[in-house]
């Protein structure tokens, strides 16, 4: 959808923003720009628009290049998001919504419509419609400047920093919507931030950028993660690169271990029996019908006739399918049996995620993107 081919921005004063950038934006993507300060990733974004022009290079947006377009044109198909939000203080949330839909000619009816729409989709209060931007909260602002950007449905969106006004907490909360709302609209997004958590956990891919608009790495966060390719790609992702895998592969990309299974109506010595097998002091419990009810330790049983009549413990976190392994290596260190139980719909025990998967998981050559 985005194409840059050997583009370069030089200022006046000499200043080398960009310098000779080449890649590719698939349709349907969020391509994530990252680096330091002065790297140029917000001039790389601004180019797309042309709110800033190229010095050298092409820039193809579905094949056209860009410089033959008007820029006025193509700003109203293109949203923008930007930190700062940027809505008009003098009118409601609804006129702020509608402002493109009216630019480019839509009557009042369907834009109404759109409006509405978008209000819902974004997950505003259907009454915020008629309120002004400084009776919202910093979230309910940026949602609107998002809602706005989507406005006449455009197939690109360009977002500089769209969450880095706002607290840690609505941060996050922002992060999910948006990510739960692009799996229903599959825009094509430059997604610019200077925090390299939120490339990794926002990108389809990410282009690391350092001083001067040169590019150290386009891939994808796990690409990236497991193969940097140099020490500056490497000391940029930080000392956590393994726990920052973990968390972008989900419990069900691991096959659970069955583990030391026994029901409440097994005896002790077939506990025990289970236990040694597994080499473990301790035992999974369920039901008859799975569901898991916890564990119990084999000293714990001593005088009891059947695992039922045991100290049950819960398990200090069960995880779901959709739970990432860095939220079950979390659950594994602070639990005592030092395994997360993985469980599925209803409670259903489905095994234990160990150490050992974690450490194979990690120890697998890294899935690189096709020429």
């Amino acid at each position: 959808m985005i194409t840059f081919n050997s583009v370069s921005k030089r200022f006046a004063d000499g200043t080398t923003a960009v310098d000779s950038l080449s890649l590719e934006v698939p349709d349907g993507e969020i391509a994530v720009f990252v680096g330091p300060s002065g790297c140029g990733k917000t001039t790389t974004l601004r180019m797309v628009n042309r709110m800033i022009e190229p010095t050298d290079g092409v820039i193809e947006v579905d094949g056209k290049n860009i410089l033959k377009e008007d820029p006025a044109e193509l700003r109203r198909r293109i949203g923008y998001v930007i930190q700062q939000i940027g809505l008009f203080p003098h009118r409601t949330i609804r006129e702020n919504i509608g402002t493109v839909p009216g630019l480019v000619g839509w009557d009042k009816k369907r834009t109404q419509e759109r409006v509405d729409e978008l209000i819902e989709v974004v997950g505003l209060q259907e009454d915020s419609g008629d309120r002004y931007p400084h009776e919202l909260s910093g979230g309910q602002q940026q949602r609107v400047g998002v809602a706005r950007a989507l406005a006449v449905d455009p197939p690109i969106m360009l977002m500089d920093e769209p969450f880095g006004a706002v607290d840690p907490i609505v941060r996050t909360r922002l992060q999910e919507e948006f990510l739960r709302l692009q799996q229903e609209v599959q825009k094509t997004i430059v997604f610019v931030t200077h925090d390299i958590d939120e490339a990794i956990k926002m990108g389809d891919r990410i282009a690391l950028l350092s001083q001067g608009g040169h590019l150290e790495q386009y891939a994808t966060p796990e690409e990236m993660l497991a193969s940097p390719a140099n020490e500056f790609v490497a000391d940029f992702l930080g000392g956590e690169r393994g726990l920052k895998q973990l968390a972008l592969i989900s419990v069900s990309d691991v096959d659970a271990q069955s583990g030391p299974v026994v029901t409440l109506e097994d005896t002790r010595a077939h506990a025990s029996e289970v236990a040694g097998d597994a080499n473990t002091d301790w035992v999974v419990v369920v039901d008859d019908a799975r569901h898991l009810r916890g564990w119990v330790s084999i000293e714990e049983l001593n005088g009891q006739r059947n695992v039922g009549e045991g100290n049950i413990h819960a398990f200090s976190a069960e995880v779901k399918s959709g739970d990432s392994l860095r939220t079950a290596l979390n659950a594994m260190v602070t639990s005592r049996t030092g395994v997360a139980a993985r469980v599925g719909e209803g409670g259903i025990y489905e095994g234990i995620v160990t150490h050992r998967l974690i450490n194979e998981e990690l120890s697998k050559p890294a899935q690189h993107t096709p020429d």
